[in-house]
C-alpha cells in the first residue's frame, strides 16, 4: 500500500528545519548571551544588578510595565467586547487601527506621543492648563525608614505635573504598544462565546453585573490572563517609543536604557555589563511567564472542576 502524499515534508525533515530555525533564531543568541555574562563572575554581576542605577532603572520599568499592562486588560477587554458583540459603522476601521502599534515603527510612536504630550503639544498642553496632577511612588530604600508606621515607609510619593518627560508619559508609551496583544487574544474568545448561558442566567433573574461576574469574566479569564502577559512583556523590553516620551533624566530611565548607555561607554568590561542587565531582564520576564502560566493552569483547572461539578 503506497504511502498517501502530504502537502509538507516528512517529520524529519520539517522537525529539523523548526529546530534549526529556533536555534539560529532564538536559541543561539539566548545562549551567547549567557555566555558572555558568566564572564563576569557570580560577584560582578551581583554588584551589577544591585547597583542603585540599574536597580533604579528596572524598578521604574517593572513598575510602568504593570501599570501599563492593567490598563491595557481593562481596555483593551472593553475594545474587544464592543468589536465582538456589535455591529456599527465603521467597525473594520476600528478593527484595523487596533493592529497600527503592530506595523508603526516605534520610533514614530515616540515621537507622535511626546509632540502630543508635550506641555505644547495638544494634549499636554490642555491637561496643563487645567492643572493636571498624578503622584509617582519611588523606592528610598529601607535605610530612609522601616514598616512601623505608614509615614516611615521606603517608598516616597512624587507629584508631577506633566505627561511627556514623566512617569505617565512611559506607561502611555508602554500602553500603546502592549494594547494590541490583549484585544487580539481577547476578542476571538468574544466572538466564540455562546449566549445562551447569559440568555438563561438572565431568565433567572440575574443582573447584568452579576452575569458578566459569574458567567463571562470565567471564560475570558485565561484569554486575559496571556493578554496581561504578552503586554506585560512587551513593555518591559521596549525602548524605542519611550526613549523619546521619557527623555535622559534619572527619574524615568528605563532598564532598556540603561543597556544602551553601559554599551555606548565602549570601555573593557561594559559590554559584559550590559549583558547583566539584559539577563536581569530575561529572567523577570521569564519569572512573569511562568506565574501566568501558572495561574492559566489553575483558572482552567478551577473551571473543569466546577464543570464537573
Amino acid at each position: 500500500m503506497s504511502r498517501r502524499a502530504r502537502v509538507l515534508p516528512g517529520l524529519s525533515l520539517s522537525l529539523g528545519v523548526a529546530v534549526l530555525y529556533l536555534s539560529l533564531v532564538v536559541l543561539l543568541p539566548l545562549s551567547a548571551l549567557f555566555l558572555k555574562t558568566a564572564e563576569l563572575g557570580w560577584e560582578r554581576f551581583y554588584r551589577i544588578v544591585t547597583s542603585s542605577w540599574v536597580a533604579s532603572a528596572v524598578r521604574f520599568t517593572l513598575g510602568a510595565s504593570l501599570v501599563a499592562a492593567l490598563l491595557n486588560v481593562v481596555v483593551g477587554l472593553l475594545i474587544a467586547w464592543v468589536l465582538g458583540r456589535y455591529t456599527f459603522p465603521f467597525a473594520r476601521v476600528l478593527d484595523a487601527v487596533i493592529d497600527l502599534p503592530f506595523a508603526l515603527p516605534t520610533a514614530v510612536a515616540g515621537i507622535a506621543l511626546s509632540t502630543l504630550y508635550a506641555d505644547t503639544g495638544l494634549l499636554g498642553g490642555a491637561l496643563s492648563s487645567v492643572g493636571f496632577r498624578y503622584p509617582w511612588p519611588s523606592w528610598r530604600g529601607f535605610e530612609h525608614g522601616g514598616w512601623r508606621e505608614w509615614r516611615e515607609w521606603p517608598i516616597e510619593w512624587t507629584v508631577y505635573d506633566r505627561i511627556s518627560l514623566a512617569p505617565l508619559g512611559v506607561v502611555v508609551a508602554m500602553a500603546f504598544v502592549g494594547l494590541p496583544f490583549v484585544v487580539r487574544t481577547v476578542q476571538p474568545v468574544i466572538e466564540d462565546l455562546s449566549r445562551d448561558v447569559e440568555e438563561a442566567a438572565a431568565t433567572l433573574g440575574a443582573s447584568r453585573l452579576r452575569i458578566f461576574r459569574a458567567v463571562v469574566l470565567p471564560e475570558l479569564a485565561p484569554a486575559l490572563l496571556t493578554g496581561f502577559a504578552l503586554a506585560l512583556a512587551r513593555g518591559l523590553g521596549e525602548y524605542g517609543s519611550v526613549i523619546f516620551i521619557s527623555g535622559n533624566r534619572p527619574d524615568t530611565e528605563i532598564a532598556s536604557q540603561v543597556i544602551i548607555k553601559m554599551i555606548e561607554v565602549n570601555e573593557t568590561g561594559t559590554y559584559a555589563d550590559a549583558t547583566a542587565v539584559a539577563v536581569l531582564l530575561l529572567g523577570a520576564s521569564f519569572a512573569l511567564l511562568l506565574l501566568i502560566n501558572l495561574l492559566q493552569r489553575a483558572a482552567a483547572r478551577a473551571r473543569s472542576d466546577g464543570a464537573a461539578g
